[in-house]
């Protein structure tokens, strides 16, 4: 199910971003006063809608309205299973208020979600007179999250491959394996480290603007408070190291017993179905 699911990200990426954004450049011009104007969150109109409209269609674009919305919700959704689930394993593992760890009888993190749900109220700030300036330092402190997850997950991928091979286990011994191994997650973590060095430079160097403090904070605001955080943590745990000492880890603990023989014959049989497949399919 995992290599499916990662095939399915691949193809999802490349058909909604990659061959989607290069059909609107095709269609909508890049002066179209609708989005060459908007700013700062004042954007009111979806491309898929400008290009449904410049291509004479009626009706369409109240539907697709109508698809935008039920997508946004579902976004919405799964960022609140997700992020109260997370604060609530924090708490629990005492990196935050025990009041957060507490769950009903069907395990559903209440206080954490109330919350959540509370915080997602300040989507409303958009709608005020000044909201295109709240909108803007709201997203300075999520605009960097993407660089920290992926470059924290490709690190990770990292050091459990290296403590894997600690431990005497070869990669036949795993279910499921990156399709470019450790050298895939050295190269996506040197890029995601390169994207905030850009980031960095378009901070104090910024296009079209005069540098400042204020217009600093507005590209680069998130990166110094997750480093706040991180030796606040370091502080108050009087946790110095960097990161867990590798001949400490078990990666035995937790995990589902399988048959290793078995799993190995069933990914053998795999490769062997895989190999008659033709390259796009692989």
């Amino acid at each position: 199910s995992i290599p499916k699911a990662t095939k399915q990200v691949f193809w999802r990426i490349s058909l909604f971003y990659i061959v989607s954004l290069f059909v609107l450049g095709l269609i909508v011009p890049s002066d179209n006063p609708f989005i060459s104007k908007a700013s700062d969150g004042a954007t009111r109109y979806s491309p898929f809608v400008l290009s449904i409209k410049l291509a004479g269609i009626k009706v369409l674009p109240s539907i697709f309205n109508a698809v935008i919305t039920v997508s946004v919700i579902s976004v919405a959704n799964t960022c609140t299973f997700g992020s109260t689930r997370i604060i609530q394993a924090l708490c629990e593992s005492g990196m935050g208020p025990a009041i957060g760890a507490k769950v009903d009888k069907k395990g559903r993190p209440r206080v954490v979600l109330i919350i959540v749900l509370l915080f997602g109220c300040l989507a409303f700030v958009g709608e005020a007179k000044n909201g295109s300036v709240a909108f803007t330092w709201l997203l300075s402190l999520s605009g960097l999250s993407n660089f920290f997850s992926w470059g924290s997950i490709c690190y990770a991928h990292i050091r459990f491959r290296k403590v894997w091979a600690m431990n005497g286990r070869s990669v036949d011994d795993l279910p499921f394996t990156a399709q470019y191994g450790v050298i895939g997650s050295w190269i996506g973590l040197s890029l995601n480290v390169l994207c905030l060095i850009a980031q960095f430079y378009l901070a104090i160097s910024p296009i079209g603007r005069e540098p400042g403090v204020g217009v600093f904070f507005e590209h680069f605001l998130a990166f110094p408070i997750v480093i706040i955080f991180f030796i606040g943590y370091k502080i108050y745990f009087s946790e110095w190291s960097i990161g867990i000492d590798l001949k400490s880890i078990d990666v035995d603990e937790g995990r589902q017993e399988i048959n290793l023989d078995e799993l190995k014959r069933d990914l053998e049989e795999e490769r062997t179905k895989k190999a008659a497949w033709p390259w796009w399919r692989r």
